[in-house]
C-alpha cells in the first residue's frame, strides 16, 4: 500500500487533493499559506483553556481587517478573518474550520456520550449514538452504539456514521417490540454490516482507489433493569467499573478481534510479547464489504454493584488499557455525572497525545434488587482471565471464592474448549535436507 500522504511541515495526514495542511495551514510543499499561525502554534493546543472544546484552539479573534469577504459570512475561528470558503477552509490562513463532527457531546437521563478529532487526526472517524426508550413493559431502556472507522479503508468516517445510525434505529425498533435483548443485539450487528456493506456499492467514486471498501469497528450496549448486553466486532471495547473499586474489580467485557488476541489465545505468544509486537493491533473483524462473514460477540450481564459501563474506541483505551488503569481516570461520581465523566476521559486522552480519534459513552448501571441483596465479596471477574487481559483477574480472587456466586457473562471466553477459535493455517514442514558429505581425510 502507498505510504500516507503527509505535512512537509508538521507530519500531519493529509488527502490527495488537500492543497493547505488542515492542521498547520502550510502549503502541500512545506511554505507557510499566507497569513498562516507560526509553525509551533499547534503545538500549544493541548494546553488550551479547558472551557474550551479540544478541538478548538484557545486563540483571541483578530479584528476584521480589509478584504473580509461578503456582509455575513463565517469568521475564521483560527485568525478571525471572514474569508471563509464553502469547502470550510480559510483563504486567508489555510486552515480548515472545525466541523460538526470535530466534538460531539450527547447526554440523555441515563446515558451519555462524548467524541473528540484528537490532536493529530485532520477529521474524527469515530462515530456514536446514545439513546432511551420502553420496553412493551414500561420499564425504561437505554443504548450506546460506538463505531470506529478504520483508517485505511476508503471513507472510513461514513462508515461509521451508517453503522451507528442502522444499528440504533434497529436496536430501538427491535426492544420497542419486545424482542430479547440477545436477539435485537444479534439482528442490530447485522444490520450496521449490511449497510456498511452497501456503501461499496453506492455509485460513490472511492477517493482513494488503493484503499479498501468502507469498513469499521463496533460495539454496542443495551442496559434495562440493571441488565447489560454487549455486542462487538473488532476492537472496540467495553468495561464495568464498580463505584466501590474496594469491593468490586472493574475489568473489561469484549475480547478484541485482534491479531495481539489470537496470538495470546492460541497460545503461540504471551501478552506482552504479542502486544510489543508491530502487528498487535491489526484488527481481524470489521463491518463493511470485504469483511469475512460477521459473526458478532454477544455476552449479557448483571452486576451485583452499582457503576458504570464504558464504551469506548482505541483512542481512549491505548492510553489506559487494562481495567483498573482506566477506572483511575474515571470519576467517583461517573454514575450521577455520567456526561461528565465522558468529557474528563476524552480529555485524558487528549492529554496524554491524542494520535487517535477518541469516543466514549457511559451507561449509569443500578443493580436489580435480586442482585444487589447477593453477597458480591468476590471479583466479578474471576474465570474471565483472557477477558480481563492485562488487568485485574488476578488481583481479585478471595480464598472463599466457592461459598459466592460471580458475576459472568452469559457465554464463555473467546477461544476456551466451548467456543474455541478457527483453526489457525497448518504450517508446512520445513524441505528435508540431505546430509552433508562426509569429506575423506587430506592425505
Amino acid at each position: 500500500m502507498p505510504q500516507q500522504t503527509v505535512c512537509q511541515s508538521c507530519a500531519e495526514p493529509m488527502d490527495p487533493e488537500d492543497v493547505f495542511c488542515g492542521s498547520c495551514g502550510a502549503s502541500r510543499d512545506g511554505r507557510p499559506a499566507p497569513g498562516a499561525m507560526p509553525a509551533g502554534w499547534s503545538a500549544a493546543r493541548a494546553g488550551a483553556d479547558d472551557d474550551h472544546p479540544p478541538t478548538l484552539p484557545n486563540t483571541p479573534a483578530v479584528p476584521a481587517q480589509g478584504g473580509q469577504g461578503a456582509p455575513g459570512t463565517t469568521a475564521c475561528a483560527h485568525c478571525g478573518l471572514h474569508q471563509v470558503t464553502a469547502d470550510g477552509y480559510c483563504e486567508a490562513c489555510g486552515r480548515a474550520q472545525p466541523r460538526p463532527r470535530d466534538h460531539m457531546e450527547k447526554a440523555l437521563a441515563g446515558v451519555a456520550g462524548v467524541s473528540d478529532r484528537g490532536v493529530r487526526h485532520h477529521r474524527n472517524e469515530d462515530s456514536f449514538t446514545v439513546a432511551a426508550s420502553s420496553l412493551p413493559g414500561g420499564e425504561p431502556v437505554v443504548v450506546a452504539v460506538v463505531c470506529d472507522g478504520v483508517s485505511s479503508s476508503d471513507r472510513p468516517d461514513q462508515a461509521s456514521e451508517t453503522a451507528v445510525d442502522a444499528a440504533s434505529e434497529s436496536l430501538l425498533s427491535s426492544l420497542e417490540a419486545g424482542t430479547d435483548p440477545t436477539d435485537a443485539m444479534r439482528r442490530a450487528v447485522a444490520d450496521a454490516a449490511d449497510a456498511v456493506a452497501a456503501l461499496a456499492t453506492d455509485g460513490t467514486r472511492p477517493s482513494r482507489p488503493d484503499v479498501n471498501a468502507p469498513a469499521c469497528t463496533y460495539v454496542s450496549a443495551i442496559a434495562s433493569g440493571g441488565r447489560i448486553t454487549i455486542g462487538w466486532v473488532g476492537d472496540t471495547r467495553a468495561y464495568w467499573i464498580p463505584d466501590d473499586r474496594a469491593a468490586a474489580v472493574p475489568f473489561r467485557l469484549t475480547q478484541d478481534d485482534s491479531w495481539a488476541a489470537r496470538m495470546v489465545e492460541a497460545g503461540l505468544m504471551d501478552e506482552a510479547e504479542a502486544y510489543a509486537d508491530p502487528r498487535a493491533h491489526a484488527i481481524t473483524g470489521w463491518l463493511g464489504a470485504d469483511a469475512e462473514e460477521v459473526v458478532p460477540h454477544v455476552i449479557g450481564f448483571t452486576p451485583h454493584y452499582p457503576g458504570v459501563l464504558l464504551v469506548c474506541t482505541d483512542g481512549l483505551w491505548n492510553y489506559a488499557e487494562a481495567a483498573t488503569d482506566l477506572a483511575y481516570h474515571v470519576r467517583p461520581d461517573a454514575r450521577t455525572e455520567p456526561l461528565a465523566a465522558a468529557q474528563e476521559l476524552v480529555k485524558f486522552a487528549v492529554a496524554a497525545g491524542g494520535h487517535d480519534n477518541i469516543t466514549v459513552a457511559v451507561l449509569p448501571i443500578d443493580p436489580p434488587p435480586a442482585a444487589a441483596d447477593e453477597d458480591a465479596r468476590t471479583a466479578t471477574a474471576l474465570d474471565l482471565p483472557l477477558v480481563t487481559a492485562g488487568g485485574p483477574a488476578a488481583a481479585g480472587a478471595a480464598d472463599d471464592e466457592e461459598e459466592y456466586e460471580p458475576t459472568l457473562p452469559d457465554i464463555p471466553v473467546i477461544g476456551s474448549p466451548a467456543a474455541p477459535l478457527p483453526p489457525l493455517p497448518a504450517v508446512p514442514p520445513p524441505p528435508a535436507v540431505p546430509p552433508r558429505p562426509t569429506v575423506p581425510p587430506a592425505r
